[in-house]
């Protein structure tokens, strides 16, 4: 599977790249941000990972970049900053991983793994309830009144709904099954939000709701 790494520093970058190669990954690393979008544009990757901070571009301004070209990789962040607002603000314009740095080897792995190991199982499925169909290979929900694109951690926890309708579902199991560790709760929250509107503007008969942080995905009349 190929990467692409965006990193400024370069003995970090050399000693991730190889790495990540000795797991047979192809790597393609990068220095800057912009180099970033000039390669995310041209060539396709299976994942990506970004450092936030960069010259030229940051990891954020990469990241708003790629989705905007509608381009729906999934992305790992890198960062020195470990605060609460600087993983929503990822969160929030379409990040799927965080790892905060310093960071060892062995935890990286884990997250770049789960990662593609995500993208792949979900790579050429769909998904159907009420007036509502998730294509999760092309991370699309659709419904008779249009259709809209997702993140991949949108992706990914409405999959897990749809595969569980009905079910309670504790906040810890969706953020270890989404994020991939189970103390992620904030991140539950964003992205239920976050899906419950997209549902919403497509008029899906579906939402999720949470009560003593336990989720249920409902379907309705709308």
């Amino acid at each position: 599977m190929k990467i692409l790494y965006a990193e400024d520093e370069a003995a970090l970058s050399e000693a991730v790249t190889e790495v990540l190669k000795m797991e047979e990954y192809d790597v393609v690393p990068v220095y800057d941000g912009q180099q970033a979008v000039d390669k995310l544009l041209s060539e396709p990757f299976d994942g990506v990972i970004l450092d936030v901070m960069m010259p030229k571009l940051d990891g954020f301004e990469v990241l708003e970049k790629m989705r905007e070209a509608q381009i729906f990789t999934p992305v790992l962040m890198l960062t020195a900053k470990a605060e609460t607002s600087d993983m929503v603000q990822g969160f929030s314009i379409g990040a799927d991983y965080y790892l905060p740095k310093p960071f060892k080897m062995a935890e990286l792995m884990a997250r770049v793994n789960a990662m593609l190991r995500r993208a792949t199982q979900y790579r050429s499925s769909e998904l159907h309830r009420g007036n509502t169909t998730l294509s999760t290979g092309i991370a699309e929900v659709t419904t008779p009144t249009g259709s809209l694109r997702l993140s991949t951690r949108e992706t990914d926890l409405l999959a897990l709904a749809l595969k569980n309708a009905e079910k309670n579902m504790s906040e810890q199991w969706l953020s270890e099954n989404v994020f991939g560790k189970p103390d992620e709760t904030d991140g539950v929250k964003l992205y239920v939000s976050y899906l419950n509107n997209k549902l919403g503007q497509i008029h899906s008969d579906l939402h999720i709701v949470e009560e003593d942080s336990v989720y249920k995905l409902l379907e309705e009349e709308v």
